[in-house]
């Protein structure tokens, strides 16, 4: 390919497609790129589990981005079921609490206590939405104080839940780290490439730019995915990501 790959395993792709078919086109084109692959709502819905078993079979890392939210005892079923589908990683809401967060992790190492080889996945916590301004934090969400402290106070019970890390935007990647330590992993979504349209998000920064907030992975989709050259865009990422690792 005649590029260096060091970043591109930091490089997430959102797959964010109503078939898996639709999804394989575009994996096809980036065949070559050890990237990351993030699984969300739409795609899970449609595909189902063998389309995780599939993605894991090619040899990509896998983030099931399903935001689970629900009592303790449901939630430590939903991790357990995702953990045996061997994704690398999962996600829950903060805001189901503590026991709820702990509970996720209790089903993931149950799993893997049960499966030989099979490890316990990144486990982290979505903070705040990158689609999530200071105006619907306040009054539709009804959290008072600003953006970022809602997002510093759910990284701090991710932490004390014994997560690996969080969900938030790049704006907020270095107070994470300055509060809960530059090991607790930050993902963050609400990347644009420069030129790109923003779309519904409203707490962005390019792929340097959250590179250099310090930031372990972020997550990108359309820049891609609706790139009249996919592969090109993600090797253009990379290449933008390599500056700073």
């Amino acid at each position: 390919m005649g590029m260096d790959m060091k970043a591109a395993n930091r490089l997430m792709v959102a797959l964010d497609f109503k078939s898996a078919e639709e999804a394989r086109a575009l994996i096809q084109r980036l065949e070559g790129i050890p990237c990351y692959m993030k699984v969300g709502m739409q795609l899970y819905y449609a595909a189902g589990p063998d389309f995780i078993r599939e993605l894991k079979d090619k040899g990509y890392s896998v983030f099931l981005d399903l935001k689970m939210h629900d009592i303790p005892n449901t939630v430590k079923g939903g991790a357990d079921s995702i953990t045996r589908l061997g994704v690398d990683m999962f996600n829950v809401h903060a805001a189901g609490g503590v026991k709820m967060m702990q509970a996720a992790y209790e089903g993931a190492a149950n799993a893997a206590g049960q499966i030989g080889g099979l490890n316990i996945p990144l486990i982290i916590a979505v903070t705040q939405l990158t689609s999530t301004d200071q105006e619907t934090l306040n009054n539709e969400i009804g959290i008072a104080g600003s953006v970022e402290q809602a997002v510093l106070n759910y990284a701090a019970l991710a932490k004390q839940a014994g997560l690996h890390g969080v969900v938030a935007s790049p704006l907020e990647v270095k107070a994470i780290k300055a509060a809960c330590g530059s090991g607790f992993i930050t993902v963050t979504p609400g990347i644009r490439p420069a030129g790109s349209e923003t779309g519904d998000q409203s707490r962005i920064l390019t792929p340097g730019q959250a590179m250099e907030q310090g930031t372990d992975f972020i997550v990108v989709g359309r820049p891609i995915t609706a790139a009249a050259d996919p592969r090109e865009a993600a090797l253009q990422i990379i290449e933008e990501m390599n500056l700073y690792v």
